[in-house]
């Protein structure tokens, strides 16, 4: 009988000693709950944050037994970001006096978005009333276990993570959570009160996903997917004149000029570049920016349809089209030191 008692607590400390190990690399305090619940883990509490907008300090545990909280991951120039922002602040604005705090973890995926100001330039710009903490070196982001932009967790009254999705979507799910553990708050906490039931409208761009056939396209020797159409490549941190050959490839971009590669994205070295890409999709974005601006020249199938002055490091929207469908995109570069990082679609 003590063989088999000594055998079980060996067992049990294996367990306990992969657990440990399986923990996220980083200094991280977790709330512990008062209470234990079959379905749901205790929020991880904020580590490493490198800055706050719209609030002074906030932490999950003390907002535990309080509130019910919506922890966003995000960053501020990913489209798939932008466009979930509308129904964040419609569901603060209707909840928050009912006991939801929304959290948005900002975890960069550029080098720009670690700026304080840039992330303040994008809390003003979507209307963010809710506090946004900076996670500049992804601690949070590992102590949440997360991969993706955007994912929002939904924490309950007893700091326990109940529901997450990744991505865009969802939006009538989560509200419905939200109104779920929102009347449990009142309930814990004796406040005689109703929430609404109702879904909020929002108006907020709702793509296609399956009729979008370019995929996101990122440039810079250490973040390319591929997707590059000059055969030079992105070789790291050389200086390469690029020509755009005559015969172009379906969902490649190519890059006329003399250009810097770098880590995250490429740099005009040369007074004027070009951008070409055959796309299919309906609209047409960019993360870029200029220093101190520089003028690009749009044009579609060879028609002239915008031109714009780049100077925020930030994604700009230079296709909006009525449909889904194949096209030719050009983009013409005046001013040096222009910088894109990426090419993203909806």
């Amino acid at each position: 009988m003590k063989k088999v008692v000594t055998l079980v607590i060996v067992i049990a400390l294996i367990i306990a000693a992969i657990i440990y190990l399986q923990e996220p690399a980083v200094d991280v305090e977790r709330v512990v709950p008062a209470v234990q619940k079959q379905n749901g883990v205790p929020a991880p509490e904020l580590a490493g944050i490198s800055g706050y907008i719209n609030t002074d300090n906030i932490t999950i545990s003390e907002l535990v037994g309080k509130k019910v909280i919506l922890i966003d991951v995000w960053t501020y120039s990913c489209i798939n970001c932008q466009r979930t922002l509308p129904y964040l602040t419609s569901w603060y604005d209707k909840y928050k006096d009912s006991g939801l705090e929304i959290i948005g973890v900002h975890s960069p995926e550029f080098s720009f978005e670690k700026k304080y100001e840039n992330v303040q330039r994008a809390v003003e710009k979507w209307n963010i009333n809710y506090p946004v903490v900076l996670d500049n070196d992804h601690h949070t982001w590992k102590a949440l276990m997360n991969r993706y932009w955007p994912h929002k967790y939904l924490v309950d009254i007893d700091g326990y993570i109940v529901w997450d999705h990744i991505g865009e979507g969802g939006y009538a799910e989560a509200e419905k959570k939200i109104q779920e553990l929102l009347a449990e708050r009142m309930e814990r906490l004796g406040i005689q009160d109703k929430i609404s039931t109702e879904i909020s409208e929002v108006e907020a761009p709702k793509p296609e996903f399956r009729k979008i056939r370019t995929p996101e396209i990122y440039l810079g020797f250490a973040f390319t997917r591929g997707n590059f159409g000059n055969e030079e490549g992105l070789p790291p941190e050389e200086e390469i004149t690029y020509q755009i050959p005559s015969k172009l490839s379906q969902n490649d971009v190519y890059l006329e000029g003399t250009w810097f590669v770098d880590k995250d994205h490429v740099r005009l070295v040369s007074e004027t570049g070009k951008m070409v890409l055959k796309y299919n999709t309906k609209s047409v974005n960019i993360v870029a920016s200029g220093d101190p601006g520089s003028d690009i020249v749009v044009s579609v199938d060879d028609q002239e349809i915008g031109k714009y002055k780049v100077v925020e490091d930030d994604l700009y929207n230079v296709v909006e089209g009525d449909k889904y469908d194949k096209h030719t995109l050009e983009i013409e570069i005046y001013g040096s030191n222009f910088k894109v990082y990426a090419f993203t679609f909806g």
